[in-house]
């Protein structure tokens, strides 16, 4: 049968990059994203040079209907699914101090990376689990692309660290639940990525890098992350579910 990954967000940034990382892992891809799909189609033919097939399913996860019609559009497109990458996120729209965070962007947020990516897991976990009674010899594997946000506070964009922290959470408890399917999940944890949502920043980081920020004196690629992902998926690291993967060039690691 096909290999077929699920990766939401994945026409742009670390999402796509790890979309052209399983692409070339041999996976047929079906990529999430709000954008409407004639938006896309450079992207969508870029990754099907890589001999796969390519699909994709606009749509916003913090949306119920919208994640119903994601499933949807995966089971009768490709009948299967190997593997579900957590990878949409949005910041605030605005920074705004923890004192003045406001209600609608904290729903906002948590709505789209915490809410909706809780269920289309819970509703994609529910399928693989159905796969694999049906077949022992069906894989599959869950991945969520959270951030360093998850432990460091930044207290002018709270709602998406409360996000990225909760994700780690959810990562545990569905790692914990499909343990005895024998269906692993994973956490990928990425530092300061180069992407479009961190062009504004550059300069602040680029001085923050160049002073020590990090231990190997760089940005980190959506390249970086795409390798990380793809190594958990061709179960490289098969006793390792509920783990969080570091991809943040030793930012995070303790130094006196």
């Amino acid at each position: 049968m096909e290999k077929t990954a699920l990766i939401t967000g994945g026409s742009r940034g670390i999402g796509l990059g790890i979309a052209e990382k399983l692409a070339s892992e041999g996976y047929d891809l079906v990529i999430n994203g709000v954008r409407p799909e004639d938006a896309v189609m450079d992207v969508l033919e870029r990754l099907k040079t890589f001999g796969v097939k390519v699909s994709y399913c606009s749509g916003n996860i913090g949306v119920a209907e919208d994640r119903e019609k994601i499933h949807a559009f995966v089971e009768k497109l490709h009948g299967n699914i190997n593997v579900l990458v957590n990878n949409a996120g949005v910041a605030p729209l605005e920074r705004k101090d923890v004192l003045e965070t406001s209600e609608e962007s904290y729903d906002r947020v948590m709505d789209i990376n915490l809410k909706g990516t809780y269920f289309l897991t819970q509703s994609i976990a529910n399928w693989m689990v159905a796969l694999k009674q049906a077949n022992k010899e069906h894989q599959s594997c869950i991945i969520n692309i959270s951030s360093i946000s998850a432990t460091i506070a930044s207290v002018n964009r709270a709602e998406y660290c409360i996000s990225k922290a909760g994700m780690s959470m959810l990562t545990q408890l569905f790692a914990v639940r499909l343990g005895d399917f024998g269906i692993p999940v994973y956490e990928v944890r990425p530092g300061i990525i180069e992407t479009d949502m961190t062009s504004a920043v550059k300069e602040k980081y680029d001085a923050l890098i160049s002073e020590g920020l990090t231990l190997q004196k760089r940005w980190g690629s959506t390249d970086d992350v795409g390798k990380a992902v793809a190594a958990l998926v061709r179960n490289d690291f098969p006793y390792s579910t509920g783990q969080v993967i570091m991809v943040d060039g030793g930012l995070t690691t303790a130094r006196l």
